[in-house]
């Protein structure tokens, strides 16, 4: 009898990642990311979750946000206002995708085996409880490499396993002498490439 093929779902926090690549020195791949979790099971879901500044007409993450989309991610965003704290006069801005991420992955729960969440952040412990009692296991991938570390010590001890991001960069990480957008569509994973298109070929 033939094993049965894992059903994973990826949840990124699209800012939590980033910050945490730009600490380790690397940019992600997000073409290879998702190879990287196609070829340990079958992929389900890639969700990217991340704020957009309301009030500016060109967001310097807009490129990433219509690659991602265009290229086999679901990519959440909400819009978040900028404002001057009364106390220190710093330009803040104010706007969390966390309840977001957290509906979505209760959602799917039921359809998939493995959770991978791409987080450091100590307030998604209690939705990884929630869905482990759901059956699911949950991968955190965040790092302990820096200090102080990204990933919250609670977070870290309630997931089934944790991945270091340091651990990931020779898979998924982006090589510096390849300019984003060189590479062909050609070489996207087969079930990807049936829905990508020429014009989300631009960034990585």
């Amino acid at each position: 009898m033939m094993p049965s093929i894992e059903k994973i779902a990826l949840f990124i926090d699209g800012s939590n990642l980033y910050a945490t690549s730009k600490a380790l020195g690397f940019d992600i791949d997000y073409r290879r990311l998702l190879g990287e979790f196609q070829s340990r099971g079958e992929l389900l879901r890639a969700f990217y979750y991340t704020t957009v500044v309301g009030d500016q007409e060109y967001s310097s993450i807009r490129p990433l946000i219509d690659w991602l989309g265009y290229n086999g991610y679901t990519v959440v965003t909400k819009l978040t206002k900028e404002f001057t704290d009364a106390t220190t006069g710093r330009r803040k801005a104010r706007g969390s995708m966390d309840v977001d991420l957290a509906v979505s992955a209760m959602e799917l729960a039921k359809h998939v085996d493995q959770i991978v969440l791409f987080s450091g952040d100590g307030d998604f412990r209690s939705l990884v409880e929630a869905v482990q009692r759901r059956g699911v296991r949950v991968t955190v991938v965040s790092t302990l490499s820096t200090q102080p570390p990204m990933v919250a010590d609670d977070l870290r001890r309630q997931a089934d396993v944790f991945i270091d991001l340091a651990a990931l960069k020779p898979k998924v990480g982006r090589d510096p002498a390849v300019r984003p957008g060189s590479r062909e569509i050609g070489q996207l994973p087969p079930f990807l490439a049936r829905g990508a298109i020429n014009r989300g070929d631009q960034v990585e």
